[in-house]
């Protein structure tokens, strides 16, 4: 049996460019790993399925592992299956990647499980067709994103840790294209915010106001939960801003107080808040399972 772990990712900086010809947007985002994570197993079996707990905590039916295993099946002209146990821990839908993680580590073990002879870029490739976010969850770490997010560029990762706030309220499955038809050309920004903070990051320098996301803007109009989460981690001196499209918010804390301020921050806004600490990338093999 092959355990590996599925870490989720908040997004430093994001910046929306502006929409392409493709009806995509152009964005230019850095992309941090963290050490909160599903897991999964794999198990040599002659047909795929996927077991999920807790039960309910991510419908199979629209479970990325699935999709990515078929892709791997299908490109890789391969026969035999696998059988696949995931652990939820990551919360869904919130903005933390989970499904895109899921769906790449699936590729990592698939590539093991099934002694397939496939480098990281042929991955990525493969990734891209999941999900913008997936591509990055080949290596993790800390990269910028370009294009849709998926053109990767390694970073050195930010000093500190972060606290990870979760509000209790429901989180629509479709939210990312919702808050992208929120978006107006005056929440468009040059970038310019994602290249100080990746020269930040290459001279060792704390982000501080440099983590920003251009969903914040419009955040207001979508979660009932923000402006109750950004009071409580403001409280606290923090700089809170969105995991991804939400409705999560994370903020930059020193080495060993996100512990003391995720308690206050859950009382204060009657939330689930985690410490959470930044996770460097890693190999072709995946995150082993401890």
């Amino acid at each position: 049996m092959l355990r590996l772990l599925a870490p989720a990712k908040v997004n430093l900086t994001f910046e929306v460019l502006g929409r392409r010809a493709d009806g995509y947007h152009e964005v230019r985002t850095i992309l941090q790993s963290l050490s909160l994570a599903d897991e999964l197993t794999f198990e040599e079996s002659n047909h795929l399925s996927l077991t999920v707990a807790p039960e309910g905590a991510a419908p199979i039916e629209e479970n990325l592992v699935l999709a990515a295993a078929r892709l791997l099946q299908r490109e890789a002209g391969v026969s035999v299956g696998a059988a696949f146990h995931l652990t939820k821990r990551i919360p869904t839908a919130g903005g933390l990647g989970g499904g895109s993680s899921d769906a790449a580590t699936a590729l990592l073990g698939l590539r093991q499980l099934w002694g397939l002879d496939l480098d990281a870029d042929a991955l990525r490739e493969l990734a891209a067709q999941l999900g913008s976010d997936v591509p990055f969850f080949v290596s993790g770490g800390t990269a910028l994103g370009e294009g849709r997010g998926e053109r990767l560029s390694p970073l050195p990762s930010p000093l500190g840790e972060a606290v990870v706030a979760v509000p209790e309220a429901s989180r629509p499955r479709d939210k990312t294209a919702q808050m992208y038809g929120l978006l107006r050309p005056e929440h468009y920004t040059d970038g310019s915010a994602t290249a100080d903070a990746g020269r930040r990051l290459r001279d060792g320098e704390p982000l501080g106001a440099q983590v920003v996301n251009a969903f914040d803007a419009v955040a207001a109009q979508a979660y009932p939960s923000y402006a109750g989460l950004s009071a409580a981690f403001e409280s606290e001196g923090l700089w809170p801003v969105l995991c991804g499209a939400g409705p999560s918010m994370f903020a930059l804390a020193v080495v060993g107080q996100g512990s003391d301020l995720a308690e206050r921050v859950a009382e204060r806004a009657a939330c689930v808040a985690l410490p959470v600490s930044f996770r460097g990338a890693w190999a072709l093999d995946g995150v082993a399972a401890e």
